[in-house]
């Protein structure tokens, strides 16, 4: 049986068992301005969630052996599509992500990049499916028995195929010191830190988050937009902002917003999830 975890839409924690999602908690995000914005929904409720994860496996085969993997650049702005740009430029040759019946894997396609981390987020748990490893390749996925989820192996995987400017998505903060300790024993190899799914992180782990973070998304965490609202160098976005915290994350910022034709409008009271968590 193909089983996986994803919190998504208000982390609410969504179970999908061969193809049908069996189970929805109580979503703790009660708006999102992404969901209302493209989807037109202004409350977050167990059953508006089911709908919504049971439209991705039917549209495009979300946690299935049919899943769509790779999507053209939409020219919007988010963690995924900055990592596009930068495999375009070749500022980056490889991420280091998670999907669906993969786990961690290595990707060095920009339409990968986009499908993958363009169309699920906040991937907890999930399992071997076999089709979509053959598709990935074995050797570009870190557990293929287990479709276990793990970033430092990945980057580790990643170093040991001799990629020297890495991209990693995280939402851990117990890998910020092992990631230090891999950037330390590594000095020749650039990785480059992209926090994703912040919401709910403790200030303690938005702290350690934001440190070891080139760029993170604020997500609706309330610690990480304090901090961020705080030090970041460069801000792309109001109603989800995406923070800079080095000079590496600023320049990345710039050139994916040089790429879709720059900035947006401020807006004098933008939408913002509701409650921050």
């Amino acid at each position: 049986m193909s089983e996986h975890i994803i919190e998504a839409l208000g982390l609410s924690k969504i179970t999908v068992k061969d193809g049908k999602v069996v189970d929805v908690t109580e979503p703790e995000v009660e708006y999102c301005p992404l969901f209302d914005h493209h989807r037109g929904i202004k409350k977050l409720t167990r059953e508006v969630i089911e709908k919504n994860i049971q439209f991705r496996i039917d549209d495009f085969g979300m946690c299935t052996a049919n899943r769509q993997l790779r999507m053209k650049d939409f020219l919007s702005f988010g963690i995924s599509e900055i990592m596009c740009t930068l495999l375009d430029e070749n500022v980056i040759d490889s991420v280091v992500m998670v999907l669906e019946g993969c786990g961690t894997l290595i990707v060095t396609e920009p339409e990968l990049v986009q499908g993958i981390g363009g169309r699920v987020s906040g991937l907890v748990k999930t399992s071997p499916i076999p089709e979509l490893i053959a598709e990935i390749g074995e050797e570009n996925i870190v557990d293929i028995e287990n479709a276990n989820i793990n970033q430092i192996e990945g980057i580790k995987l990643a170093i040991s195929k001799g990629f020297k400017n890495i991209a990693v998505t995280i939402a851990l903060a117990s890998d910020a010191d092992k990631i230090r300790k891999l950037k330390e024993e590594n000095p020749d190899v650039n990785i480059y830190v992209f926090v994703v799914h912040t919401s709910k992180r403790t200030p303690e782990e938005a702290r350690a988050l934001f440190d070891i973070c080139d760029v993170a998304t604020g997500c609706a965490s309330k610690h990480i937009r304090e901090i961020g609202e705080a030090e970041s160098i460069k801000t792309v976005g109001q109603s989800i902002p995406i923070f800079a915290h080095t000079e590496d994350g600023k320049r990345f910022l710039e050139m994916r917003l040089e790429k879709i034709g720059g900035e947006k409008p401020k807006k004098d009271n933008p939408d913002l999830p509701y409650p921050l968590i």
